[in-house]
């Protein structure tokens, strides 16, 4: 079970395409994450295993450590 907000507007937009087309508007949201998850799933776990083994670091602590902090 999950719960979410929705901006007014997207809820909306939502319930009047439910009415529509006599789909729950569940159908469609999990039609929505499904598609993000297909879309960005890969990327997303790709960024975090680079994030995890290069953490960022500053501009200045990058200056300091190349000696360039006169």
């Amino acid at each position: 079970m999950l719960s979410i907000r929705l901006p007014s507007e997207t809820e909306e937009r939502l319930t009047t395409l439910s009415e529509k087309t006599g789909r729950p508007k569940s159908y469609y949201i999990r039609q929505a994450i499904d598609q993000f998850l297909s879309d960005n799933e890969d990327y997303l776990l790709a960024i975090s295993r680079l994030e995890k083994q290069n953490p960022r670091i500053s501009l200045e602590e990058m200056e300091k450590k190349l000696g360039l902090d006169d």
